[in-house]
């Protein structure tokens, strides 16, 4: 069974990233040969990051680091849940991202967004980047949600049917790298 973890980067009261992520969690449960969970970075409440050395080592120092990085480890693969915020991604997102270096490692990641103008696309943009520096493979298949029309008053979620289909889509994409990628998380 693959593990596949669904990253809610979203920490802003009233957000609603939550919908996109439990539905995203919703298909990824209707994929074959996959085990899907949804991870809040808002749970772990990490500070701007404040380990004294580098995630390379992999010598943390907090409990916050370590149960993150437990949880991080967990999983062959993830899809990350991203609202546009400045043409990128949100601040806390980034934090959590640079808190750890090898737990995310040869590994897959798809990407949902949304946002008011394109989607979210430019935040995955900047995503792409930064998770290739941390040596994880992301998938081409995107899904980006329009805040105005893919969100009832710009709050309640209400995704078209033609999002179901790329979905399955990125699902399998995850699905098929994170496979390919699990000899080189061997140790």
């Amino acid at each position: 069974m693959t593990n596949i973890g669904i990253i809610l980067g979203s920490t802003r009261p009233g957000r609603v990233g939550h919908q996109v992520a439990e539905w995203v969690a919703k298909h990824g449960s209707q994929h074959d040969g996959i085990d899907v969970e949804v991870v809040d970075i808002k749970d772990y409440d990490l500070p701007l990051f404040d380990e004294p050395q580098s995630p390379l080592l992999g010598s943390y120092t907090h409990p916050h680091t370590w149960s993150w990085s437990k949880k991080i480890a967990e999983f062959d693969g993830y899809v990350f849940v991203t609202p546009e915020y400045n043409r990128s991604i949100p601040s806390a997102l980034k934090n959590a991202i640079d808190y750890l270096y090898g737990e995310w490692n040869n590994k897959a990641a798809g990407f949902v967004s949304y946002g008011s103008s394109v989607g979210g696309a430019r935040a995955v943009e900047h995503l792409r980047l930064i998770t290739a520096g941390l040596q994880l493979a992301g998938v081409r298949t995107q899904v980006s949600l329009s805040l105005s029309t893919d969100f009832a008053a710009f709050t309640t979620f209400t995704p078209g049917d033609r999002h179901n289909t790329t979905l399955r889509q990125l699902f399998t994409e995850v699905t098929v790298w994170a496979e390919a990628l699990a000899p080189l998380r061997r140790p």
